[in-house]
């Protein structure tokens, strides 16, 4: 096994099904797949998952790229998030609304404090899948396949767990429809309605630690809600209603399966998601990731970490929307709260030179993790804090804006992060620190996270914008 699991994908491999032409990402190298070790079965799961029914629509996507848009003409914001690696067995009604609640609850304090709308994404329903450093692991001496998520393998130590099943991604797309079934039922029955979205916020200020820090704002939003129903009018339902599904496009085989032709247009779609992204780990120009997601007409996203060059970045442009499409293609950085101020703003000047029409977004998250004396992965929430306002104070002092954050989190109290209101102590992760992969904030640090960068969002509008601008749905 190699420690990066960097394969080839040819027009022979199993990637592509017999009745598939060549796709433009064969041939081309594949950080991140999974040595699979049976590929006649991994054929015959393949080609059973092409014909089967799209789990998104074109035209939902195509939807999400105009919202997007409006994010990198600076008229809105995106709140994404969700879990870091979903798990088959948190697929429940009780799992999925938890973390839409928590969602939506960001959502709606983001809504009021920066006066745009907010563009809500979720890291779920395909987010079954994870790159890793090492392709393997070592425990006491035994050696087996790294856990790459339930896509692939089990988390447990044994080898019949730990070795990658295709009939995973016959599962993962189960599992996929089963979320976004859910999600659309909630959405659709008013669940997002942003009334009820706020008697969930005050319920927060009332018994959280700092919610003295956000009773002013919290007043202030009940104040408009009253005027608006003095004066008859209720928020738009299609701003509080609108939800969409997002994930790495990491299992090649599985993203292909699942790409199909829009009968509207002839554009190539991938139906896993709305959006999809490309990790720090298979970002490479010359990589299948890259081809794929070139390929698709679907909203992409690509994370950029410490070591990406300007020159890198601005060939990703090029690679990936050479046409300046607004809201085609949103740039993530993840750059850590030590290294924002000083590595971020050479990325922007140089995208806004070449008139790239991205959206910016920070990952507060991967940059910030580190590991406590006894192993446990975890990130300082105020690492997390202070990386959101060095990312606010880049876009501020060169103009550009700051469109949205992307986050690793869940609606239940886990105990993985460190900090926030409700202060969570290192000597206190292991009581509840369940993740499948890397730590999230719980929904208590998660709406800390939305106050506080609801005021500086606030702070960094009231410097920048010195005219109204139009809502994205007049």
């Amino acid at each position: 096994m190699t420690s990066q699991a960097t394969q080839t994908i040819t027009a022979e491999a199993p990637h592509a099904a017999p009745d598939q032409p060549n796709e433009a990402w064969h041939g081309l190298p594949a950080e991140q797949q999974p040595e699979w070790p049976d590929t006649a079965e991994l054929r015959e799961v393949v080609t059973e998952l092409r014909t089967l029914p799209p789990l998104v629509f074109a035209g939902e996507c195509d939807q999400l790229r105009d919202r997007l848009a409006a994010v990198a003409r600076g008229e809105a914001f995106l709140l994404q998030g969700g879990d870091c690696a979903e798990t088959f067995d948190a697929v429940s009604a009780d799992q999925i609304s938890s973390k839409l609640k928590t969602l939506l609850q960001m959502a709606t304090i983001l809504t009021y404090a920066g006066s745009v709308p907010v563009v809500k994404v979720g890291r779920l329903a395909g987010q079954y899948a994870k790159p890793r450093s090492s392709s393997s692991e070592t425990l006491n001496g035994v050696t087996l396949p790294a856990y790459r998520g339930d896509a692939v393998n089990g988390p447990e130590f044994t080898p019949l767990s730990r070795r990658p099943d295709p009939r995973r991604l016959m599962s993962m797309y189960h599992a996929s429809s089963a979320t976004l079934n859910l999600v659309r039922a909630f959405m659709a029955g008013g669940y997002g309605g942003l009334r009820q979205v706020h008697s969930w916020n005050r319920d927060f200020v009332r018994t959280s630690p700092a919610g003295r820090r956000y009773e002013a704002l919290a007043r202030e939003i009940d104040s408009a809600l009253s005027f608006m129903a003095a004066c008859g009018s209720d928020p738009d339902e299609r701003l509080t209603n609108e939800f969409y599904a997002s994930h790495e496009a990491l299992l090649l085989d599985y993203e292909g399966a699942l790409t199909r032709v829009d009968s509207r247009t002839g554009e190539r779609y991938d139906t896993s998601g709305h959006m999809v992204w490309i990790g720090e780990r298979t970002r490479r120009l010359d990589g299948a990731h890259v081809a794929f997601a070139a390929s698709v007409r679907n909203p992409v996203g690509v994370k950029l970490g410490p070591t990406t060059t300007p020159q890198e970045a601005l060939d990703l442009v090029e690679r990936l929307n050479p046409d300046r499409e607004p809201g085609r293609l949103t740039f993530i950085s993840r750059m850590g709260a030590a290294q924002v101020r000083d590595l971020l703003p050479t990325l922007v000047e140089k995208a806004q030179a070449a008139e790239a029409q991205v959206v910016w977004v920070c990952d507060p998250m991967h940059g910030n993790t580190f590991k406590t004396a006894s192993g446990r992965k975890t990130r300082r929430f105020n690492d997390v804090l202070d990386e959101v306002k060095g990312f606010f104070e880049v876009h501020e002092s060169l103009g550009s804006h700051a469109g949205g954050i992307h986050v690793e989190l869940t609606g239940d109290d886990v105990t993985e992060c460190t900090g926030g209101g409700h202060e969570i102590l290192p000597d206190q992760l292991d009581q509840r620190y369940e993740t499948a992969c890397d730590p999230r904030l719980n929904r208590s640090q998660s709406l800390d996270l939305a106050f506080l960068v609801a005021e500086v969002h606030r702070t960094s509008n009231e410097q920048m914008r010195s005219t109204d601008r139009p809502g994205i749905w007049e």
